[in-house]
């Protein structure tokens, strides 16, 4: 994904890196319009799950709604604010986007070329709040964000 950004510059996306549950998920479950939506946006660029997975149902939810070929998932335990920032960089910051909403989401956000914070029903922690490039209310404006490049270029835009 190629966006070209008024007052930015280009904004190369190859790798989507995605917090699980209070951001994906509501509960350790999948909606079936974020699981549509993680179906696209898999067929644009490298989608991967990073999650502890606190209720053990990520690779259940992602197999029932046959994204389990399409969706990686990685698993993150211990320091999971510090791994999910090292993936980022591991990938490369400038190629990378992600999506989350925790303190263990911060650094991710914040390495990230493009960091989006959903500020769902669970709240957001305020550091990545801080460390986003844009903030939405759901899950499924992230990820329309993300599959919209006008809308993307719309909202970051100098």
């Amino acid at each position: 994904m190629r966006v070209e950004v008024p007052g930015r510059g280009t904004l190369t996306v190859e790798h989507v890196l995605l917090d699980y549950n209070g951001t994906l998920a509501a509960g350790g479950r999948l909606s079936e319009e974020v699981a549509r939506l993680l179906r696209e946006l898999a067929e644009r660029v490298d989608v991967r799950v990073l999650s502890a997975d606190t209720y053990g149902t990520v690779d259940r939810e992602l197999e029932r709604h046959g994204l389990s070929d399409s969706v990686r998932v990685e698993r993150v335990s211990g320091d999971e604010r510090r791994r999910k920032g090292e993936v980022v960089l591991e990938l490369g910051p400038e190629r990378c986007a992600a999506v989350g909403n925790g303190a263990n989401d911060e650094l991710m956000l914040r390495h990230a070329a493009l960091g989006v914070c959903v500020l769902g029903p669970e709240g957001a922690y305020t550091g990545t709040l801080l460390a986003a490039d844009v903030v939405v209310t759901r899950p499924e404006d992230a990820l329309n964000l993300l599959l919209n490049p006008n809308a993307l270029k719309a909202t970051l835009r100098c």
